[in-house]
């Protein structure tokens, strides 16, 4: 069942249950004897979107089986003080609105109890909502997020099984910091042509082969094929290259020239400054500058034919032969992408999505143990997948598929469902 189908089987089942009547109810769902009676009732006074509200919620008796229960509500949740529109609402404000859980806490604390805030908003408007006052805290945020993460690990088995992927991927990783100063990477794994994130994970490094194959395994624990992988773009961490030279032979490496880019201008400015230490400051620049010029055609050719004449001139120039030699080795790995089959494959690595993830505060400053950091890395990685991308371009930003899911390209459209409906929330 994979993430689609859990999120459909959750909405069924509210549906299934706001819709039942009170003659349905008569029968007891655990036997299933139509030999109930009325045993009085209770009353709920959960805090809803509209504020603190009065529910008396019928209580059944069973003859058959003894066995005592209630009428559920699809709005209510079992053994919470707030209705399930506030738990969607929460969560949803933190991970989409990327602010912090004391924040989260207060504003929803002000909207639905008319209170803090709220005086701030409507200031000619009641003070506050009858009901006495909303002690909503980020604490209590905190444990829904964690109920949402536990279901977010146990929905990887197959959580993209029947789901089309080109091959073309790309992987990155992103450094975070816990409490207590401990270090860990978050491990990514990127569908180019479609966008989608299969599921990450965190582990202690990313030189050794163990956390990448880890990473590789749990892709094909949620139903993606190794074997129809093609082509990968990534960084040159040793730890990949070597897990994809002895098990993924077959996989093509692009380099991600933006890395290069990056480690190539450390090193041109290490030779300028090595071999015109006594010149003038403005024809090292100068030096450094027509150095750029003549990396900048080999780097994007459209070419191998292109890329050999720009290596060639680089390596003509007085201070370009060193720089040359080092890029002679990667030149098959730099041009990949231009090969026919690899058309989608991109020529830098998923950097970008790290972005969008460095706006939640979740992303290592606000989680003690790497397993809670890897559940937010899990409800983040499936929020993603489900919401569609902005409509309108902005001035330095363009969208492939503008109003589109990453599922809607894969050509499973969510539809209704949304990335709260995968959690259960």
């Amino acid at each position: 069942m994979n993430i689609l189908e859990r999120a459909q089987r959750f909405v069924d089942s509210l549906r299934e249950l706001a819709g039942r009547t009170s003659q349905q109810w008569l029968r007891c769902p655990q036997c299933g004897s139509t030999n109930t009676i009325k045993n009085g009732h209770y009353t709920r006074n959960p805090w809803t979107l509209e504020g603190r509200k009065e529910i008396k919620v019928q209580r059944h008796f069973c003859k058959d089986c003894s066995h005592s229960y209630s009428e559920e509500r699809a709005e209510l949740v079992r053994r919470s003080w707030y209705s399930r529109g506030v738990h969607r609402a929460t969560i949803d404000h933190w991970q989409h609105g990327g602010s912090s859980l004391r924040r989260v806490a207060e504003f929803m604390r002000s909207w639905i109890g008319h209170q803090e805030r709220w005086r701030m908003w409507m200031p000619f408007t009641e003070k506050e909502r009858e009901g006495g006052r909303c002690e909503l805290g980020a604490s209590t945020v905190q444990r829904w997020l964690v109920k949402a993460g536990k279901v977010a690990q146990e929905s990887v088995p197959r959580q993209m099984r029947g789901i089309a992927c080109s091959g073309e991927m790309g992987t990155d990783g992103l450094w975070a910091r816990l409490r207590g100063g401990e270090q860990c990477v978050v491990l990514m794994l990127v569908g180019y042509v479609s966008g989608l994130i299969w599921p990450p994970i965190v582990a202690a490094e990313e030189a050794s082969r163990r956390s990448w194959a880890i990473l590789f395994e749990r892709a094909k624990i949620a139903g993606l094929a190794i074997e129809e992988l093609n082509g990968i773009t990534s960084d040159g961490a040793q730890g990949l290259m070597g897990y994809l030279r002895h098990h993924l032979g077959a996989v093509h490496q692009q380099r991600c020239l933006w890395h290069l880019w990056r480690s190539l201008c450390r090193q041109i400015a290490r030779v300028v400054a090595r071999t015109m230490a006594q010149q003038p400051q403005s024809e090292r620049k100068a030096k450094h500058h027509e150095l750029n010029k003549l990396l900048e055609p080999f780097l994007n050719a459209q070419s191998h034919e292109a890329g050999e004449a720009a290596l060639s001139k680089l390596a003509n120039h007085d201070l370009g032969s060193v720089i040359a030699q080092a890029l002679h080795p990667l030149m098959d790995a730099i041009l990949v992408h231009l090969l026919p089959c690899h058309r989608g494959l991109c020529r830098v690595g998923p950097e970008w999505y790290w972005r969008d993830f460095r706006l939640r505060l979740g992303h290592g400053r606000n989680h003690g143990s790497d397993q809670r950091l890897e559940q937010a890395l899990l409800v983040w990685a499936i929020y993603r997948n489900f919401t569609p991308a902005q409509r309108r371009s902005e001035r330095k930003r363009h969208y492939r598929h503008p109003g589109q899911s990453p599922l809607e390209v894969a050509g499973a459209p969510p539809g209704d469902l949304c990335y709260l409906d995968a959690l259960q929330v």
